[in-house]
């Protein structure tokens, strides 16, 4: 007999038949047979109490033979609480080998259900079925699939730490290049911002220098009128003379006053142009607006009855002649205008509109209220509800305000941008041909949501182009 079957005796020795747990407090019949105390005294207590049980009169069955014996002579047994205590810490028993149901020796291996067995279990309908290694060969078998994954384990360890050096070493180039774009940033605006201060300087100079050109041109116009006007008035007066004179000295007088009128040269000076050749053009302000640009499309149903919306991704018109249909609230009836689909109520906004004009074309282009009226004929300004510019015959460029101050150009914008800043309350106008600063409207603020606003003249007057979508009046 091994050491292990010996264990495994010792274990049966010491195993209570009732609670099949090792001995606690063991105790002998006086058939000889041997019970936790607890056990064997729970077991007769149990048999008393069934029907028929007092006809035994203190004597009870054995567990294990049913032999009768005295509950008065149950005699503890010390050897087996040490036999008890001994396998309780048999190191055998501690491991655990043994099947929790049989006892015995998990020497097998079902690998349907990936659970260590012992033989009975083997042999039961639940693993008759299954597939049973012993346990050493599924042991070598799991020994070569660790080793397999051993290996795949330690090759990804070594990718992964290939992977954080270089990842660590990615983000150290990182931060440097990040470092030097910042400094880059840094650098090229502080040379932008001497650029910007020697073309501010440049443009002040050539605004101051044109001012004292054209203000010496017409000083000396007017001292040139001034001195002819002293002159005229002298002649005038001396020729106004009432004075009492003899015919002679009148004839002599006469004669020199006629002779000084003759040789009197009235001139009057050409006008001296005063439209300002320095435009206002901040470099690279066109590109940093565009950075805010919406894509702005006019709503067709705000658009007047025959004023034509085409769009071009779609190859469609939004908008056809209305006859006879009633017209609602937000279609415009007094011009041909309509307002974009967004409503701006906060934060800046930038969009370009082209135009493609005829002859003394008129038109009209900014931002207005959401509530302005659109079926009465209004001023568009700023107290109607109107932040606009228009082109009016004669090529006049206006801003429309309570008292418009024309600004004169050499030719109308064919391309304009609008830039809205709304909490500033400015809206401001450019020529997309040069960069040129038109005019700025300046609010202290903004009473109400406002939108992109678009006016046309009469018919056959041109065409104006906001994102993809064309305008024109039916002429």
């Amino acid at each position: 007999m091994d050491a292990l079957e010996l264990a495994r005796k010792l274990q049966e020795e010491a195993t209570c038949s009732i609670c099949l747990d090792y001995f606690r407090d063991p105790v002998m019949t006086a058939c000889g047979h041997n019970f936790c105390r607890e056990c064997i005294q729970l077991t007769w207590e149990k048999a008393k109490s069934r029907k028929g049980g007092r006809k035994w009169k203190g004597s009870f069955p054995c567990p294990e033979c049913r032999e009768l014996s005295p509950q008065r002579n149950l005699r503890p047994n010390r050897l087996l609480t040490k036999v008890a205590e001994m396998a309780r810490q048999h190191p055998v028993f501690q491991s655990r080998d043994l099947c929790r149901v049989h006892q015995e020796l998990l020497k097998l291996f079902c690998e349907d259900d990936q659970s260590p067995i012992c033989v009975i279990c083997r042999e039961s309908r639940e693993h008759r079925p299954h597939r049973v290694v012993p346990i050493e060969e599924a042991v070598q078998e799991y020994k070569l699939k660790l080793e397999a994954d051993v290996g795949y384990l330690r090759e990804e360890m070594m990718k992964t730490g290939k992977l954080q050096a270089r990842e660590k070493q990615t983000l150290a180039e990182w931060k440097v290049k990040v470092r030097e774009q910042r400094q880059r940033i840094l650098v090229e605006f502080e040379k932008m911002d001497l650029l910007l201060v020697e073309e501010e300087q440049r443009l002040l100079q050539a605004l101051k220098q044109e001012e004292e050109e054209v203000a010496a041109k017409l000083r000396e116009s007017a001292a040139a009128l001034e001195k002819q006007s002293h002159a005229l008035e002298r002649l005038l007066l001396q020729l106004e003379d009432k004075e009492v004179r003899t015919p002679l000295q009148t004839l002599q007088a006469l004669k020199e006053l006629l002779s000084r009128k003759n040789s009197l040269s009235v001139q009057y000076p050409e006008a001296t142009p005063t439209v300002l050749r320095t435009v206002c053009r901040v470099p690279g302000q066109i590109e940093v607006l565009k950075s805010f640009q919406e894509d702005v499309v006019p709503d067709p149903t705000t658009a007047y009855p025959y004023l034509l919306l085409y769009e071009s991704r779609q190859r469609r018109y939004l908008t056809t002649p209305l006859e006879g249909v009633p017209h609602s609230k937000d279609r415009f009836l007094a011009y041909p205008c309509a307002v974009g689909k967004e409503t701006f109520s906060s934060g800046r906004h930038y969009w370009e509109v082209g135009m493609n004009l005829t002859g003394d074309a008129l038109w009209a282009l900014g931002v207005c209220r959401d509530n302005v009226s659109r079926r009465d004929r209004v001023a568009k300004s700023p107290e109607n509800g109107f932040w606009v510019v228009q082109l009016c015959k004669g090529k006049k460029y206006l801003p429309v305000t309570s008292a418009p101050t024309p600004v004169t150009l050499a030719e109308p914008p064919s391309h304009v941008g609008v830039f809205l800043d709304f909490e500033a309350g400015e809206v401001s106008f450019y020529n997309l041909k040069d960069g040129s600063h038109l005019h700025t409207y300046a609010e202290p603020e903004f009473s109400g949501p406002l939108q992109p606003f678009f006016c046309l003249g009469p018919p056959k007057s041109g065409q104006m182009v906001i994102s993809t979508v064309t305008l024109w009046v039916k002429g």
